[in-house]
């Protein structure tokens, strides 16, 4: 399993401004007007694409929701497709 790591490092302005070097924006999908995320733990400081992390926590958060709401098969999501679909054609 290869690991894709570097190591970068850029200058705090006097605002406590930084640009985001290249090489780690592009790692990250990060393009110009998008949003980063800092996550601070202990002495550590972690900067993500906040699309990507926002749909991680959100993945994470659904863990198990479809089996507690008892749709345990591709079957059972069809069902309830075309059951809201119907109310929505009758509605």
């Amino acid at each position: 399993m290869a690991i894709n790591a570097f190591i970068d490092n850029a200058k705090v302005m006097a605002k406590g401004q930084v640009t985001i070097p290249k090489d780690v924006r592009k790692a990250l999908g990060i393009t110009s007007g998008d949003r980063i995320t800092f996550i601070v733990e202990g002495s550590n400081v972690r900067i993500v694409n906040s699309a990507i992390y926002a749909m991680q926590v959100l993945q994470s958060e659904m863990t198990g929701e479809a089996e507690r709401s008892g749709l345990a098969t591709d079957d059972d999501v069809i069902a309830l497709v075309k059951e809201l679909r119907n109310e929505d054609d009758n509605g």
